[in-house]
């Protein structure tokens, strides 16, 4: 069994179109909309190939017509494109991000995963760092799984703690990790392979760039995708 293991898409269709296939089954640890300019190409996508989604912070921000619970520099992002992919979506969609679970154990020969987006103690919204000494504990919410896999910070990372393997694929769509590539993860055979890869980022800076919101929100999400860094 070979699991394609990705997250926090944000509406970026050229870099979900452009991921490697080859794997049995794709998991989406969350949120698929906001920032991006393809909010519903990007649902089709995953709502068609998919085989277990996971619902983020910004998925359920939009559903249910949520605080996004996003850092301050990204609030004004997260808010005007809130509003666009409100526009824009379904209510098909909506209900879509609505019926998302918040979490979701699986087993796969012998391996058990726990998925969520951001932690096992805070599904939505808490931003841990790699590095935090509390990713060495195991949470109830987690317990009996050897595997957590987490989402949310866009940083991708792979770290043992005292009873489970921790692995965060990075975000799909808008990295955070200094470099403009899509990040996901593989597991296969018991083993997790840190994967990225190059996809048209300019395709997805001109579509942003035509949108209709504020010049400094169209400006700030080209900056993020181009370099992997938040704005200053």
């Amino acid at each position: 069994m070979r699991i394609c293991i990705i997250s926090d898409l944000h509406a970026n269709l050229e870099a979900l179109s452009t991921l490697p296939s080859g794997y049995d089954e794709l998991w989406v640890l969350g949120d698929l909309v906001n920032y991006g300019p393809d909010p519903a190409a990007v649902i089709d996508f995953v709502r068609s190939r998919a085989a277990l989604v996971i619902r983020g912070n910004h998925d359920h921000s939009v559903g249910f017509g949520a605080d996004c619970g996003c850092s301050p520099r990204f609030r004004a992002m997260a808010e005007a494109t809130r509003d666009y992919t409100t526009s824009v979506l379904s209510a098909a969609d909506k209900q879509y991000l609505r019926g998302l679970p918040s979490c979701a154990c699986r087993q796969v020969n012998g391996d058990v995963f726990f998925l969520c987006h951001a932690t096992p103690s805070d599904l939505l919204y808490e931003y841990r760092p790699p590095k935090s000494p509390l990713w060495a504990h195991t949470e109830e919410a987690s317990s009996g799984a050897n595997l957590v896999l987490v989402g949310h910070t866009h940083l991708q990372f792979s770290r043992a703690g005292a009873e489970q393997i921790i692995v965060n694929p990075g975000s799909l769509g808008q990295s955070k990790m200094g470099d403009p590539r899509a990040c996901y993860a593989l597991w296969e055979d018991g083993r997790f392979e840190l994967c990225s890869f190059e996809y048209p980022v300019d395709t997805t800076v001109k579509k942003i760039l035509s949108l209709q919101l504020p010049v400094e929100v169209k400006r700030d999400l080209a900056f993020v995708l181009y370099s992997g860094k938040v704005p200053n």
